[in-house]
């Protein structure tokens, strides 16, 4: 039956996790997942104990060996897991809100912590850095994402913004709107940015087409185009590496 909230409306059960309690045995393995993690580092828990402890947080009165399990059969990993979207994660068995926001919060710490490394550091100086970043935040994008980073004159970054969202193999970029927008921020200088979903980084014939005719409205105005950098699934291109810029 539905339970009223406080504004005295029903809620939907569905969005609670399921009040299971956890058997006693369960409480043993996991002080002993938490040893292990505080004393051995995370290296030392398989993906399936790591998942365990994410989901205790959230579901402290469930045994979450069973969900990390099958979050695992589903997704394959870890990263995976947690980079999946909602949608997706409400159809694991014994997974709800609260498990869910866990999750993502996860996932969401990871690239703040990524993100950190690279903010307000000269980006050309930090690259490994920059693409641990990148990675992070796209290499399981399962839709296009086309992505600005603007530098200032030291190539300090700026700002990271999503310039526009496409379908799983295009997304629209017009170099009149990147060019208004560093301006805008003052920026000397972009790093151009998107991913594959394939997983395949290498670019296409009008990948690098639109590559050249952004350098060519940003040079117009100042600006430099160090950059055209492709994320695949584990895997970067860089368009000025390859001599392709």
């Amino acid at each position: 039956m539905p339970r009223p909230n406080r504004s005295g409306l029903a809620e939907d059960p569905s969005l609670f996790d399921p009040p299971i309690t956890a058997p006693l045995s369960a409480e043993g393995h996991r002080a002993r997942l938490r040893a292990r993690l505080l004393t051995a580092g995370a290296d030392a828990l398989a993906d399936h104990e790591l998942l365990e402890l994410v989901l205790f947080i959230a579901l402290p009165r469930r045994d979450t060996k069973p969900i990390a399990r099958a979050l695992l059969t589903r997704f394959g990993s870890f990263a995976a897991s947690v980079a999946a979207p909602p949608r997706e994660l409400s159809a694991v068995e014994g997974l709800g809100e609260a498990g869910i926001a866990a999750l993502k919060t996860i996932q969401a710490a990871s690239l703040r912590l990524a993100r950190a490394e690279v903010i307000n550091r000269p980006v050309l100086a930090h690259w490994d850095a920059l693409m641990a970043y990148l990675n992070a935040m796209l290499a399981r994008e399962r839709v296009e994402q086309f992505r600005l980073l603007f530098l200032d004159a030291r190539n300090r970054l700026l700002a990271d913004e999503a310039q526009s969202r496409g379908t799983v193999d295009h997304t629209p970029v017009y170099p009149r709107e990147v060019v208004k927008r560093a301006l805008e921020l003052h920026a000397t200088a972009l790093i151009l940015v998107h991913n594959h979903p394939s997983g395949d980084p290498q670019p296409s014939r009008a990948d690098i087409d639109m590559t050249r005719e952004i350098k060519t409205a940003a040079e117009g105005l100042g600006i430099t185009l160090h950059d055209h950098v492709i994320i695949g699934n584990g895997r970067w291109f860089s368009l000025r590496r390859e001599g392709l810029l």
